[in-house]
C-alpha cells in the first residue's frame, strides 16, 4: 500500500488517473496530448502508476493501451475510510458546509 500512497501523491499521476478514468485504453500518444509535460515525464509517471498497479497496460498489435486498475484504490477505501464511517464523516461535511454558509 506504500506504493500505492507514493503514487498518488503526485498531482501529473493523478491527473492520468484522471484521464484514464474518463476514457480507458489509452496509448501514450493519447495520454500525453494536452498535457504540459513531456513525454518522456509521463511514461516515468506511468511507470510509477504500473508498480503501484494503479495502471495496467495491454499491447494491441504496435500499440500499448493503458487502463485505469481501481483495486487498490478501493482497498484504500476499505482500509482507511470505511473504518472511520463514511456515513459520520458525510454528516460532518454538511454540518461544515451549514455552518460555513450560516458564517458568510
Amino acid at each position: 500500500m506504500d506504493e500505492v500512497f507514493r503514487a498518488l501523491a503526485d498531482g501529473s499521476r493523478r491527473s492520468l488517473l484522471d484521464r484514464l478514468h474518463a476514457r480507458n485504453g489509452q496509448t501514450l500518444n493519447e495520454l500525453c496530448e494536452g498535457l504540459d509535460m513531456t513525454r518522456q515525464a509521463v511514461t516515468k509517471h506511468l511507470a510509477i502508476l504500473e508498480q503501484a498497479s494503479l495502471v495496467t497496460t495491454f499491447k494491441h498489435g504496435r500499440e500499448k493501451l493503458h487502463y485505469l486498475n481501481p483495486v487498490p484504490i478501493h482497498q484504500i477505501g476499505e482500509r482507511w475510510i470505511k473504518k472511520f464511517e463514511r456515513g459520520k464523516l458525510a454528516a460532518l461535511s454538511d454540518l461544515k458546509r451549514q455552518l460555513e454558509k450560516r458564517d458568510e
